[in-house]
């Protein structure tokens, strides 16, 4: 089959709890100097590419806007539409926001904290309502409903929503020949290539996303993805 389509997705840079080990899920940690730098690496690169966009979409997270902001600029297409979701929005990690991963490694040990982090199936317990770090008190969320506000995730719960968000949006943009970047987060990027090219669950334990490191993605004319390589 012949390549028809293309779609560049990009990890954001270096958040402040990426630099604190922590887990950060919806958390809406800003980037760090050195994430700025990172999303401007990856600017660079998608210019030296002399990648053209016509259409962007982003998370309702600073560190993932902002690194699209950053990649744009550098490649001279600020202008072009950008679309914010939450359904790109980095998995809920649940009671488990906040807490250092170091630290939860030596308690309960690495291959228990691996399984929090990357398993198919692990699913945290609820975050505290009473903990500020609950979206429903935050005015991004206001127009979902409590139900739709999750309350902590598995990567499964993630592939569900994300996998959503390319049928309703990125389909059809792909239909019109448009030229898609996705700026979003290491487990919702994990969910949607999970979910794009049917990687099994046992596989997906080790798939890791790099930060702003633009991966371009190719599919032919049904949708089916014929390779993924970075940039």
């Amino acid at each position: 089959m012949t390549i028809k389509h293309s779609v560049i997705l990009l990890r954001h840079g270096q958040s402040t709890w990426n630099a604190q080990d922590r887990f950060t899920g919806w958390e809406d940690s800003d980037l760090t100097s050195i994430g700025e730098n990172e999303a401007r690496m990856a600017g660079k690169i998608l210019k030296n590419k002399n990648t053209k966009i016509d259409i962007a979409y982003t998370s309702l997270l600073k560190r993932a806007i902002k690194t699209l902001w950053i990649a744009l600029d550098e490649i001279n297409q600020v202008w072009i539409p950008v679309h914010k979701c939450w359904k790109l929005n980095e998995r809920h990690y649940g009671h488990l926001t906040g807490l250092n991963k170091l630290e939860m490694e030596k308690k309960f040990g690495v291959e228990e904290v691996k399984k929090w982090r990357k398993s198919y199936d692990y699913l945290p317990k609820p975050i505290n309502l009473d903990s500020n770090q609950w979206s429903g008190y935050d005015d991004r969320y206001k127009s979902l409903s409590n139900d739709k506000i999750p309350y902590g995730e598995s990567l499964k719960n993630t592939v569900a929503r994300v996998s959503q968000f390319w049928n309703e949006y990125i389909v059809s943009d792909l239909k019109k020949n448009k030229k898609v970047l996705i700026s979003a987060h290491g487990n919702s990027l994990r969910a949607l290539i999970m979910f794009l090219e049917n990687i099994s669950p046992k596989e997906i334990e080790n798939l890791d996303i790099p930060r702003a490191t633009p991966i371009i993605v190719k599919f032919d004319s049904h949708l089916k993805v014929m390779s993924r390589n970075f940039l």
